[in-house]
C-alpha cells in the first residue's frame, strides 16, 4: 500500500497541473472561484493506488450489490449484510439477504435466491437497525406484501407486518413516536404514498401525494421543532409528525411538477426552524435550492440535473459547510460533481467519467474532507486534484466491459472509532482502513449508517 508519504509528493507533482488546468479554465469563462478540473479516463500513472484492506467475496446465491454493514451478532466486530432484489416495471422488492463476516463466511441466509437480481438501480428495502431497542441489532426489509423483522445475529425471522404489495421502495427509521429511540418505520410505493408504522406494526398514517406532488426517493426524518419528534421531508413537502402538511417548497424558478424531489439534506442544524439550512435538488426540474426549517427559500441554482448531496467541510480558508452534488443525465466523460458554499456560490467543479455516486471523508487527517467518486475510485482533494485510487482486484482489468455503476459507502469497518471506505460491486465487497484519519468529536457507529442510492 502507498503511504501519506507518497501522496504528500504525488500532490506537490500534481500542483503545476492543477494550475495550469485552472488557467485553461479560466481562459474559457470559468465561474468556478476556487477549481474546475477534469478526470477522465486512465488515472495518471503518478497517482497513488490504495490497496484495500479485506476483500469480501459475496454469497454467490444470496449476495447482492445493496450493502449495509454492523454488528449484527454483537461479537463486537462488524458484519456485512447484502441483498439482492426483484424488479418489474420499477416496482421492486428485496427476494434476498446474507450475512457475512469480514473472512467471506455465512452466519445466515434469507429468501429466494433464483427470483431477483444483485445489480441495483434504486433503493433496495433493507437495513440494520436496533428496532426493538433492545441494544442488538435487527436487519428490517421490504419484500413483497410484508415488513420483516429478522434477528441480526441468526437470521431467523421474529415478525411480518403486512404492507402494500408495492409499498417496497424505501425504509426510513424514524421517530414520530416521541420515544428515545426512532423505532417507527416509513415504506413508500415509487412515487405516490407513505406510510408510517409504529414499533408493533400498527399503521400510524398515510399520505398520498403529499402537498400535490410526488413523493422523494428517500423520506428525511428532520426534527425541525425539537419536540423530539420527527417532521418527515416526503418530498417538496414537510409533513409534521402525524402525516399532515406543514409546509410545501415553492420555488421561483423551475416548474416543480416536471419531476419530484430527488434529495434532501440538512446543510445546518439550528435552534428553531427558521434556523435550520436545508438542500433540496429537483429532478426532472433542474434545480438545486436552500430552504429554511419553515419552508422560505434562500437561494436556487436551475438548470442542470442535480441529484445526491453531500455536506462538509472540503475547502479550507472557506468558512461555513459545503454543499457536494452531482449532475446527472450527461454524457459519459462530462459528468460533474460541484461544490457550492452556504450562499450557493460555486466553489468548485471536478468532471470526471461518471460522478453519480460519491462521498465525503477526510482521509488524509487534515481537517478537511476529501471527495471521492466511486466509479473510477478516485480521491480527490481541496484543489479537485486526484490523489489517490481505489484498487480493486479483479475488476480494473474489465472496467470498460461492466454493466453496473459501483456503489460506495463510508463507515468505521475496522473498530477503531474511524470511518473507512467500502466499494461494493454484485459480486466483491472492497474494504479500504482509513489510517490518516482522524477520530471526529462524536463518536462514528460500528459499520455503515442507512443506505440510500437516491434512485
Amino acid at each position: 500500500m502507498y503511504g501519506m508519504t507518497r501522496i504528500k509528493c504525488v500532490v506537490l507533482q500534481l500542483m503545476l497541473v492543477n494550475i495550469l488546468t485552472a488557467f485553461v479554465c479560466c481562459a474559457e469563462g470559468n465561474d468556478f472561484a476556487c477549481f474546475n478540473t477534469k478526470d477522465v479516463g486512465k488515472p495518471d500513472a503518478n497517482v497513488p493506488l490504495i490497496r484495500p484492506w479485506k476483500i469480501v467475496d459475496l454469497d454467490a446465491e444470496y449476495g447482492g450489490q445493496w450493502v449495509v454493514a454492523g454488528d449484527v451478532d454483537a461479537d463486537g466486530v462488524v458484519e456485512i449484510v447484502s441483498a439482492e432484489n426483484f424488479n418489474e416495471g420499477d416496482v421492486h422488492y428485496t427476494s434476498t439477504a446474507v450475512a457475512q463476516n469480514l473472512d467471506g463466511s455465512v452466519l445466515w441466509r434469507w429468501g429466494e435466491p433464483n427470483v431477483g437480481r444483485k445489480n441495483w438501480h434504486h433503493d433496495v428495502a433493507c437495513q440494520i437497525h436496533d428496532w426493538n431497542g433492545d441494544g442488538r441489532k435487527d436487519v428490517v426489509l421490504c419484500t413483497k406484501g410484508f415488513l420483516v423483522e429478522i434477528d441480526g445475529a441468526t437470521g431467523r425471522e421474529l415478525r411480518r407486518i403486512h404492507i402494500a404489495e408495492d409499498a417496497t421502495d424505501c425504509l426510513v427509521f424514524c421517530n414520530l413516536s416521541g420515544g428515545k429511540n426512532p423505532a417507527d418505520v416509513l415504506v413508500k410505493d415509487r412515487y405516490r404514498r407513505i406510510w408510517a408504522y409504529n414499533q408493533q406494526g400498527k399503521l400510524l398514517w398515510t399520505v398520498e401525494q403529499p402537498g400535490g406532488f410526488k413523493t422523494a426517493h428517500q423520506p428525511r426524518p428532520i426534527d425541525i421543532d425539537g419536540d423530539g419528534r420527527d417532521e418527515i421531508m416526503a418530498g417538496y413537502s414537510l409533513l409534521n409528525h402525524d402525516g399532515s402538511v406543514r409546509w410545501v417548497f415553492e420555488s421561483g424558478k423551475v416548474d416543480q411538477s416536471k419531476g419530484h424531489l430527488d434529495c434532501a439534506r440538512v446543510l445546518r442544524q439550528g435552534a428553531s426552524p427558521e434556523d435550520f439550512r436545508i438542500v433540496l435538488t429537483c429532478c426532472g426540474a433542474n434545480n438545486v435550492a436552500l430552504v429554511d426549517g419553515n419552508g422560505r427559500v434562500l437561494w436556487e441554482v436551475s438548470g442542470y440535473h442535480f441529484e445526491s448531496v453531500d455536506v462538509g467541510h472540503v475547502i479550507p480558508n472557506h468558512a461555513g459547510r459545503h454543499i457536494v452534488v452531482d449532475i446527472d443525465h450527461q454524457p459519459y466523460g462530462k459528468s460533474p460533481v460541484w461544490v457550492l458554499d452556504e450562499n450557493g456560490k460555486r466553489l468548485g467543479r471536478i468532471v470526471t467519467d461518471y460522478s453519480r455516486h460519491h462521498c465525503l471523508l477526510d482521509w488524509t487527517g487534515d481537517g478537511i474532507d476529501e471527495i471521492m467518486v466511486a466509479h473510477k475510485s478516485g480521491i480527490y482533494n481541496s484543489r479537485g486534484v486526484r490523489i489517490g485510487t481505489f484498487g480493486t482486484p479483479g475488476l480494473d482489468s474489465v472496467a470498460g466491459k461492466r454493466k453496473y455503476e459501483k456503489s460506495m459507502l463510508i463507515g468505521d469497518m475496522t473498530g477503531d472509532g474511524i470511518a473507512d471506505v467500502i466499494i461494493a460491486t454484485p459480486h466483491t465487497v472492497y474494504i479500504y482502513k482509513n489510517e490518516n484519519g482522524k477520530k471526529p468529536d462524536r463518536p462514528v457507529p460500528l459499520g455503515t449508517e442507512f443506505n440510500f442510492t437516491l434512485y
